[in-house]
């Protein structure tokens, strides 16, 4: 599988396009051609099925049979009819009537060619078992077999046989552009924090980031190994000097060691004052990135570019940034405004759904502690919100974007709470107890499951207060799980993640400082709260 990003905004995918031939008809280099064109995956069905059982095609024809084979088919092929990628099928997948039944109403588009030239195109490749043997004689018996199936599936039909492949992805492009949908256009949320910048939201607004670095000299875009690809292409596309520095995946990123190495990397390349940092990545690469902008030279100007959820609507936006350290998360860090934020939706159509998930978790606590909106379009259609970049998807992380805005721009460094009025730590909504989880899993544990038990924790703790309702209470529990998170954790944890908490830097001195919920979108602070109502609010969290 891969994917690809462009900088500007194209037409997009908002469902399957489904590539069917002959083999040699040039699926796999046509699809790669056109998920880069759209800025999407293309996913080859024949290396699911070898990356799923850990053979080749060939031997599980060789050792199982083909029905055998036909049977993973089935199942790789119907798995992947809900992804909006370009997604090329095996030559024999169209023959399988549970796969011409689940292909009505997609786009597919058939790649034909003649015998002669297929054969031409596969040469000797003997990973093609139906082929082996007469090359020429064997493709002119699949030909005559599959042809008229082919014809009856297809909803469009593409001759390659004179076609370069670039040739071959404009004409099928050309075909199905009707059917694409106009990006729409990104919105704009402004932060009216010391030093005001703007948040875009949407799709291509990657296609900016030439405009906010302006004739900047330098620029280092630090990134995760997974975006290498995008962040050649901004460097490509900015006039620049630019250094491209890798960073380890996820929380791993956030560490002294990381940290002094970027600084080495500025030092080699000569950074000065009047130089850039861009954040490309997670909400781990961003607070990473945003700090060692902090910290170069006592601070210099960054731009973030989040690729995840959880990125777009926490880490990016207000001017937070920091490393781990052994004691605990994000102890260590500074306040340091962006120049501007660039949430290019079109990224989001590369997360897994484990990523997806664990990001809808803050936005969901922008639902309780701000905008219940969010919570009734996530309850109305679950599946829809974890759609990639669609439209539910969108809306849902643009409102929690404006929810964060709204509050960092009031209380940029966390002045403001007492225990009636509350500022910028609302947003912590659920962190206390996820911090404790995340450092007791050594942050394999992604954040957003994390947050999510730690908000049915205060929701537990609220209810024991007083302060919400059991509707309230156990809407938690019952959106969250519907939203693919966890909700439980280990009951035999407690003493030790209450001691971690202890170290919470919303904490004053010895007392410990929650943020709970009044209300629905009503949150306060409470403190102090007696040590047993705590730990049955975590055992009924356990159960």
């Amino acid at each position: 599988m891969t994917a690809t990003t462009p900088l500007s905004g194209t037409r997009h995918l908002t469902a399957p396009l489904i590539l069917i031939g002959a083999p040699g008809a040039g699926k796999s280099t046509v699809g790669r051609l056109l998920a880069e064109r759209l800025g999407c995956d293309f996913i080859d069905a024949d290396e699911v099925i070898e990356a799923r059982e850990g053979r080749t095609v060939r031997d599980i024809f060789a050792y199982d049979g083909e029905p055998a084979f036909r049977e993973l088919e089935r199942v790789v092929t119907l798995d992947l009819l809900d992804r909006a990628a370009v997604i090329g099928l095996g030559g024999g997948a169209p023959m399988t009537p549970a796969i011409q039944e689940a292909l009505a109403g997609h786009t597919v588009v058939w790649l034909e060619v003649a015998a002669g030239h297929a054969a031409d195109r596969v040469g000797l490749n003997v990973a093609r078992p139906l082929l082996l043997g007469n090359v020429r004689g064997q493709m002119r018996k699949l030909l005559e077999a599959r042809l008229p199936t082919y014809a009856a599936l297809a909803t469009h039909r593409v001759a390659t046989d004179e076609l370069t492949p670039d040739q071959v992805a404009d004409a099928v492009i050309d075909l199905v552009h009707p059917t694409l949908q106009e990006p729409a256009m990104p919105e704009a949320i402004d932060v009216h924090a010391e030093h005001p910048y703007s948040v875009l939201v949407g799709p291509g607004t990657l296609a900016e980031l030439p405009a906010l670095v302006g004739d900047t000299r330098r620029v280092a875009v630090l990134h995760p190994a997974a975006l290498a690809d995008v962040a050649r292409r901004i460097s490509a596309a900015l006039s620049a000097e630019t250094a491209l520095v890798e960073l380890p995946d996820g929380e791993q990123a956030k560490t002294v060691q990381v940290l002094a190495a970027c600084w080495d990397r500025l030092a080699e390349a000569g950074f000065t004052r009047s130089d850039l940092v861009v954040g490309l990545g997670g909400g781990a690469t961003t607070d990473l990135a945003g700090f060692v902008a902090a910290s170069w030279l006592r601070g210099i100007r960054f731009v973030t570019v989040p690729s995840t959820v959880l990125g777009m609507v926490d880490a990016a936006v207000g001017g937070k940034t920091g490393i781990n350290i052994p004691a605990g998360k994000n102890l260590v860090g500074a306040f340091h405004e962006p120049i501007g934020v660039l949430c290019d939706t079109d990224l989001l159509r590369t997360l897994d759904q484990r990523e997806l998930r664990s990001g809808m978790a803050e936005v969901v606590k922008c639902g309780f502690i701000s905008d219940p909106r969010i919570l009734d379009l996530v309850e109305a259609d679950v599946a829809d919100a974890l759609v990639p970049a669609g439209e539910r998807q969108t809306e849902v992380i643009r409102r929690g974007i404006a929810v964060k805005a709204r509050v960092v721009s009031d209380d940029l460094r966390e002045r403001t709470s007492t225990a009636g009025a509350i500022g910028r730590e609302q947003l912590n909504y659920g962190h206390t107890l996820a911090h404790a989880i995340e450092k007791r899993e050594h942050f394999q544990w992604r954040h957003g499951e994390a947050i999510s038990v730690g908000m049915v924790f205060v929701a537990e703790v609220a209810r024991r207060l007083g302060l919400v309702d059991d509707a309230l209470a156990d809407r938690h529990r019952t959106l969250l799980e519907a939203v693919g998170l966890p909700t439980r954790y280990d009951a035999d944890a407690w003493p030790e993640l209450r001691a971690t908490m202890a170290l919470d830097k919303k904490n004053r001195g010895t007392t410990l400082r929650l943020v709970v919920l009044r209300g629905l979108a009503e949150p306060t602070i409470a403190e102090a709260v007696d040590e047993d109502l705590l730990a049955e609010a975590y055992a009924a969290t356990c159960r």
